[in-house]
C-alpha cells in the first residue's frame, strides 16, 4: 500500500476539514449567511475524507496517467455518493441532495457535472494534495500525532452519535406531526361519511344491482392484489441474493470451460473453498443489475457503454483489493495490449460491456421470472440460507488465503488454534489446486 494507516487517518481528517470549509464558503456565497453544511457539529464533512481515502488506496498507480486518474476518481466518487445518498434516504426518509432536475443524472443522487468535479479533485488529491498534506504531518512528532488522532477521532465518534440521535429525534417528531395531521383528516372523512353514508344506503336499497357490482369489483381488486404478491418482485434484496449465488455459480462454470478450451487443461476458477462459485462474477451481476435495472429497456449501445465503464472500474478495484488484503494477484493482463497496470485491459472491458447487454436483455428476464415463481415462504427462507452459507464460505476463504500467503512469506509453526485448523484443513496443495493462478506478492 502506498500510504500507511497513520497517513490515511490524517488524510481523512484533513480532507474532511477542507471539504467542510469549501461547502461553507459555497453556501455562504449562495445564501449570504454562514451555514454548517455538514452532518456533524465539528467542522468536518466525512464524505470528502472518505473519498480522499478511497482515492489514496485505489488510484496511486494511475498518478502518471491523468485521464484514467480522472476517470477512476469519477467512478469511485459515483459509487460513494450513490451509496451515501441511498443509505441516508433509507434511514431518514428524505433526500439530502437531489439532482433530478439536471439533464444528466442518475436517480437524483449523481450528476455528470458533479462527477467531473470529483474526477478533477481526484487528480488534485493524488498529484498535489497528498504530497503537501503528508509533508506537513511529518513535521509533527509521531507520538504527538498519534495522540492528536486518538483525541480527534474520539470527539468525532461522540459528535457522530449525538448528531445521529438528534436527527432521529427530529424524524420522530416529524412522524408524530404527520400522524396528527392524518388523524384530523380521518376525523373529517368520518364526518363526511356520516352524511353521505345514509344517502348511499338509500340508493343501494333502491338499486340492488349496484351492490352486486361493488362486490364484484372488490373481489377483482382482491384477486389482483393476491396475484401481485409474488416472491422477490422487481429488483429487491431477496432477488439480488439469489442472483448473486446463481451468477457466481454460472460464472465459475463459464470461466472453467473457457480456460479448458483456451489453455488446454481443466483448472479451478472458484473464489471460495467450498463449491464452484466465482465471487467476482456474482458481485458483478449484482452490480450490473442494481445499477442498470431501471435502464434495461435502453438501447444496447447505452448499456454496452455503461457496462464497459462499470465493469472495468469494478475489476480494477477487485484487483487492488485482493492484492492489498491478501497479498495475492489472481489475474495479470500485463502481456495484453491496452492494459492498465496489468489489472484491466480494453478487450476485457469490452467483454464486460457485452456481458451487461446479454445479462440485462436475455439472461436476467427469464431468470427473474424463474426466481419469482418460488413460493414466498420457501424463497425467503432460501435467501437467508444462501446468504449465511456464502458469508461463511467467503469468510473462511479469506482466512485460508491470508494464512496461505503468510505461510509463503513466514513459514512458521501455527501460533494458535485458528492457524492450526487452517493449516490442517487448507494446506498449500489444496490452496494451489483451488487457486492455481494466484501469485503471492510483497
Amino acid at each position: 500500500m502506498t500510504y500507511s494507516l497513520y497517513q490515511l487517518l490524517w488524510l481523512f481528517l484533513l480532507y474532511s476539514l477542507l471539504g467542510w470549509c469549501a461547502g461553507v464558503v459555497a453556501s455562504s456565497l449562495r445564501k449570504h449567511a454562514f451555514i454548517n453544511t455538514g452532518f456533524l457539529n465539528l467542522p468536518l464533512c466525512p464524505i470528502y475524507g472518505t473519498a480522499a481515502v478511497l482515492f489514496s488506496i485505489f488510484l496511486p498507480e494511475l498518478a502518471q496517467n491523468l485521464f484514467f486518474l480522472f476517470l477512476g476518481g469519477a467512478v469511485l466518487s459515483a459509487f460513494l455518493i450513490f451509496v451515501t445518498g441511498f443509505l441516508l434516504e433509507r434511514i431518514f426518509h428524505r433526500k439530502w441532495w437531489d439532482f433530478t432536475q439536471h439533464r444528466f443524472q442518475f436517480e437524483g443522487y449523481i450528476s455528470v457535472p458533479l462527477l467531473a468535479l470529483w474526477g478533477a479533485l481526484a487528480v488534485v488529491c493524488i498529484r498535489l494534495g497528498n504530497p503537501l498534506l503528508l509533508h506537513l504531518t511529518q513535521l509533527i512528532p509521531r507520538s504527538v500525532g498519534q495522540t492528536i488522532l486518538a483525541v480527534v477521532y474520539g470527539l468525532v465518534g461522540l459528535d457522530f452519535l449525538l448528531s445521529l440521535v438528534s436527527v432521529l429525534q427530529l424524524r420522530f417528531r416529524v412522524k408524530k406531526l404527520t400522524e396528527l395531521e392524518e388523524d384530523f383528516r380521518n376525523l373529517s372523512n368520518q364526518f363526511g361519511n356520516a352524511i353521505t353514508g345514509r344517502i348511499q344506503r338509500r340508493v343501494i336499497h333502491a338499486y340492488p344491482n349496484l351492490e352486486t357490482e361493488k362486490i364484484v369489483k372488490t373481489q377483482k381488486e382482491a384477486n389482483r392484489r393476491e396475484k401481485s404478491l409474488v416472491f422477490a418482485q422487481g429488483c429487491c434484496f431477496h432477488k439480488l441474493v439469489w442472483l448473486f449465488v446463481i451468477a457466481a455459480f454460472l460464472g465459475d462454470i463459464i470461466e472453467t470451460v473457457f480456460c479448458r478450451f483456451t489453455l488446454g487443461w481443466w483448472m479451478s476458477r472458484s473464489s471460495v473453498v467450498w463449491g464452484p462459485f466465482s465471487v467476482v462474477w456474482g458481485l458483478g451481476a449484482v452490480m450490473l443489475t442494481a445499477a442498470l435495472y431501471k435502464y434495461k429497456d435502453k438501447s444496447d449501445g447505452s448499456i454496452f457503454l455503461a457496462g464497459t465503464i462499470l465493469g472495468g472500474a469494478y475489476e480494477y478495484v477487485c484487483s487492488v483489493f485482493t492484492e492489498l488484503v491478501f497479498g495475492t494477484i489472481f489475474w495479470d493482463y500485463s502481456h495484453l495490449p491496452f492494459n492498465l497496470g496489468g489489472r484491466i485491459n480494453l478487450l476485457f472491458c469490452f467483454f464486460w460491456g457485452i456481458a451487461a447487454v446479454v445479462w440485462l436483455k436475455y439472461i436476467y428476464p427469464p431468470l427473474s421470472r424463474l426466481i419469482e415463481r418460488i413460493p414466498i415462504r420457501w424463497g425467503r427462507v432460501g435467501t437467508w440460507v444462501l446468504l449465511v452459507f456464502m458469508v461463511c464460505n467467503m469468510s473462511l476463504s479469506a482466512l485460508a488465503l491470508a494464512r496461505y500467503s503468510q505461510r509463503q512469506t513466514q513459514p512458521d509453526a501455527p501460533q494458535n488454534a485458528v492457524t492450526a485448523f487452517l493449516d490442517a484443513r487448507f494446506p498449500d496443495a489444496r490452496m494451489e489446486r483451488i487457486y492455481p493462478k494466484a501469485e503471492i506478492v510483497n
